[in-house]
């Protein structure tokens, strides 16, 4: 999804060839029609993430010249918690100068940043350039000026990784801080200022300034708390985990019924952490988990069976009720 697709009306725009850096070298520009009515000449949200074929690439392009404070928004929705490596954007226009990835955990009705762009990080975001990241920040977006140069023209690429640079990185199974950072429902990449080379007060450069991208793309794996290998469509056609250890829920998050003996945990590299049925000797269909039998029991089991039958009680169905022998 796009706020702003070039096309509807029909409108010029320019492509800069050339090198700015090179001495002597001239800028030229080629100029084209944009149109939303003509296959050729569109250019809609759905070329981000069409098949990207380097030998007919495709791209979405915004109105020319939306500039800052008026931002453009492209956002991609996943159907279902991922755990996130990373966001990757390959520009046919030059870079922006600055703009922001956000994420969202709860399909769109709230975005927290997740990485900001801009050659001037202070200025326009109020955050120092490339921060360091430690333990007590681990969780927070940082601002750096790489990837922010108007140059190359075209074929740029911003590439962000959800992981590189956080301390916990190398032990995740253990830190559930970097669990939740990784963890996106929706991405939104927020463009808040065109890189120019100082020319738009001239009317005739302005077509030439424009947001275009050939591929957005994120790597990730559903979210299923290490229970599943594989996420399948469930029967309204919803992605979901296919869970095992004995799990259950979207995200494998809770123990399915009957295996509370002890509590649910993330699976990790070292353990399986699988859920475990109730010991009731087969004279009761429900259990409960209880905490502090559980301690008690020096963490081995805190299930307790639930309505006994077949005449029998006891925290385990395991021994027969008053009078019966």
């Amino acid at each position: 999804k796009a706020s702003s697709t070039c096309g509807s009306p029909a409108s010029r725009y320019c492509t800069l060839t050339g090198n700015s850096a090179d001495a002597g070298e001239e800028r030229a520009r080629v100029c084209h029609i944009c149109d939303s009515t003509a296959p050729k000449r569109q250019h809609p949200p759905s070329y981000l993430t069409d098949l990207h074929n380097p030998n007919n690439v495709t791209c979405w392009q915004s109105e020319p010249y939306i500039q800052y404070p008026t931002n453009v928004t492209l956002m991609l929705s996943l159907g279902k918690k991922f755990e996130l490596t990373y966001v990757t954007l390959q520009f046919c226009s030059p870079r922006p100068e600055s703009m922001i990835i956000y994420k969202s955990m709860d399909y769109g009705k709230s975005w927290v940043p997740y990485q900001f762009y801009s050659t001037q990080c202070k200025k326009t975001y109020q955050k120092p350039n490339r921060a360091l990241i430690t333990r007590a920040n681990e969780q927070e977006a940082i601002c750096t000026d790489a990837h922010s140069d108007i140059e190359p023209l075209t074929g740029g690429r911003v590439a962000f990784s959800t992981l590189e640079g956080r301390p916990s990185a190398f032990n995740f199974d253990n830190s559930p801080v970097l669990q939740d950072w990784v963890t996106a429902t929706d991405i939104k990449v927020v463009f808040n200022r065109l890189n120019t080379f100082g020319d738009e007060a001239e009317e005739a450069s302005r077509d030439s300034y424009y947001y275009a991208v050939s591929d957005f793309a994120v790597g990730g794996r559903c979210k299923c708390n290490g229970h599943a290998s594989k996420c399948v469509h469930d029967r309204e056609g919803r992605l979901s985990c296919d869970c095992k250890h004995n799990t259950a829920g979207d995200e494998c998050d809770h123990c399915k019924p009957f295996h509370y003996d002890r509590p649910w945990q993330r699976a990790t590299a070292r353990d399986a952490n699988e859920c475990i049925a109730c010991n009731c000797n087969l004279h009761a269909r429900r259990c409960r988990f209880n905490m502090e039998l559980y301690k008690l029991s020096g963490r081995k089991g805190g299930g307790v069976c639930l309505n006994c039958r077949h005449n029998t009680a006891g925290r385990h169905c395991h021994y027969c009720k008053s009078g019966y022998v």
